[in-house]
């Protein structure tokens, strides 16, 4: 996740997989950012260390500036799908609220400035994805697949956006059922909504009361979102079509339809929405980038419209919420950071920042305004620090790991668990004793994939040679076992009988291969290495029986001209049978 300024150079950026876990599916959904007042809000999938280890939807709150982490919210059950509902930014009943459809099914309103959870309704059985559209007090949301109620696909809601808690069978307003609406986002205009469902049908229908007026066929396959401007509509259809369309009181015209197509006569795959600016309408298509407008129009500026501010809050009100800043923090040994607490009222209106009582569990000097120096002699620890005003209390995460050199051998680790200092593992790793030795494994999943990353260190870790031991259970199928450098994975792959030096698995065009011969139930060691020499780097990998003496030679290279200069050392594995690592080791380069 990158800030650039308006020269593009990168202000500061954050690492979501090595910082946070987060997790993807192959075609890599992402939801847009959303920008309000200081803030800059994304959410993820993600499978973090301690609570945030098990999977699930998280809201992530920057400072817009500096990239520090303002809250972490969770207001969701378990995820059912990854997910892109882009939230919107509403202010009702005096909150300013970030709502949301979430990965578990629900739409979700939290307080924007504190990640508070504020209210929930429950709509389907798996993620929703189109964005939430709101005007006033009410919240308009889709999507396209079962409904929690009925056996019914699809529907189109209206919230009353005034509630708390779960409010699935207390404020809805109305619905449209059988609309499979699952990709494109509703728009609002002068009172009316206007839909695209996954069929490519335009439906217009009244905001408050859902009742309908019109519907259009736009094609086969809607995926873009309508947009209304100059007194008329613009729309996509996936199969290539453009149309720019007049909507009446009864009744849509279609004003012009184009096609788009590519060289070789096939139709141009458009799944994106228009975008209006300037007094032109710009659009994105498989074919290329578009302009509609006049060539010779001045490029006219016109003020954005954002969402009105909540209430000023009151100075003196009681505090009803503390936040402390940084939400979470990676540190190195012996280092001193400086806590902030943030006092926010009942409505999540920000108050003013105070001085409570601090705390922390790790082993660390507490200072009385919130400065805090980790003790140097604990190469590794995780936990939080507490912040305690009257009644209220505040927490921040804290992972404090060394630079290289270090070693990891589970010894001290109990049996069931793992480092709290983890990153990513979802439950799916965990220590055990194997023939008197504790030693790290990855058995078969239970649910979901078997394929997981483990990450323990900085996502600007440099300077290191990352090596652990391994081995593989004998069953039917052999596994993968891998290890992570600078974002580069060497993986020792047991189907094929090879090992592969890559850095991203959807993209294998520039990955390396060599045959490799290697057996089940013998322990390994494995060696990942990266030098740098004129911006180019050399990716080494070397894998030898752990009984034998390490081999002169590497057992795989690659080169990579377009390098990566920092990562976080990890361990990969893909499991239909147990993978077990030991004695890890993050050792100084030359």
């Amino acid at each position: 996740f990158i800030c650039y300024n308006r020269d593009g150079k990168i202000l500061w950026s954050r690492s979501l997989t090595e910082e946070f876990g987060r997790f993807s599916g192959y075609g890599g959904r992402t939801m847009t950012p959303v920008v309000d007042e200081n803030l800059v809000i994304i959410s993820i999938i993600n499978f973090g260390w301690g609570k945030h280890a098990p999977m699930g939807h998280r809201f992530y709150a920057f400072d817009k500036r500096t990239g520090e982490l303002m809250w972490a919210g969770e207001p969701g059950s378990r995820p059912y799908d990854t997910n892109y509902s882009t939230p919107v930014v509403a202010t009702i009943n005096g909150q300013r609220l970030l709502i949301a459809g979430g990965a578990d099914g629900a739409v979700q309103a939290m307080k924007v400035r504190t990640g508070e959870k504020v209210w929930e309704f429950k709509l389907t059985k798996t993620a929703i994805n189109s964005a939430i559209v709101v005007e006033g007090n009410y919240v308009y949301a889709s999507h396209s697949e079962e409904n929690i109620d009925t056996s019914n696909m699809g529907r189109v809601v209206c919230i009353d956006g005034t509630g708390t808690g779960d409010v699935t069978k207390t404020h809805e307003v109305w619905r449209f059922d059988n609309c499979e609406a699952g990709y494109a986002s509703p728009m609002l205009h002068n009172g009316r909504l206007y839909v695209v469902d996954n069929s490519a049908n335009l439906f217009c229908m009244d905001a408050r009361t859902g009742q309908r007026y019109w519907q259009f066929g736009l094609g086969k396959v809607g995926k873009g979102s309508p947009v209304w401007a100059d007194g008329k509509i613009y729309a996509t259809e996936e199969n290539g079509l453009f149309h720019i369309l007049q909507p009446g009181e009864n009744e849509c015209k279609s004003l012009d339809v184009e096609k788009l197509t590519l060289q070789n006569g096939r139709y141009a795959e458009l799944y994106g929405s228009p975008a209006i600016a300037y007094g032109r309408v710009y659009f994105t298509a498989e074919s290329g980038l578009y302009c509609l407008g006049d060539k010779n129009a001045s490029f006219k500026m016109t003020p954005a419209t954002v969402a009105a501010n909540a209430m000023v809050a009151d100075k003196n009100a009681a505090p009803a919420h503390l936040q402390i800043v940084p939400a979470e923090v990676l540190l190195v040994p012996g280092q001193k950071i400086k806590f902030r607490a943030r006092a926010f009222d009942a409505k999540g209106n920000f108050l003013r920042e105070v001085s409570p009582v601090w705390s922390t569990e790790l082993a660390a000097q507490v200072g009385r305004q919130g400065e805090i120096t980790f003790d140097k002699s604990k190469v590794v620890q995780a936990g939080t620090v507490t912040a305690t005003l009257d009644n209220l209390k505040g927490t921040a995460r804290v992972r404090v790991i060394a630079a290289a050199p270090w070693e990891e051998s589970f010894e001290a680790v109990e049996e069931g668990k793992l480092p709290l200092y983890f990153v990513g593992h979802n439950n799916k790793f965990a220590v055990q004793t194997k023939e008197g030795n504790k030693v790290l494994v990855k058995p078969p999943a239970a649910v979901g994939l078997n394929r997981s990353d483990l990450f323990f260190g900085s996502s600007t870790s440099k300077g290191y040679v990352m090596q652990a031991d391994v081995l593989a259970k004998k069953l039917r199928q052999m596994p993968d076992i891998g290890l992570n450098a600078y974002r580069y994975t060497l993986d020792m792959m047991g189907v094929t009988q090879r090992l592969q030096l890559r850095t991203w698995g959807a993209e294998l065009l520039e990955s390396k291969n060599v045959d490799f011969k290697w057996e089940p139930e013998v322990w390994y060691t494995m060696k990942l290495q990266v030098d740098f020499n004129g911006g180019k780097a050399t990716v080494k990998g070397k894998v030898w029986p752990r009984s034998e003496k390490e081999p002169a030679d590497w057992s795989i290279t690659m080169d990579d001209d377009l390098p990566n200069f920092e990562g976080s050392p990890g361990l990969y594995g893909y499991s239909p049978s147990e993978i077990y690592y030991d004695n890890i080791k993050i050792m100084k380069s030359n």
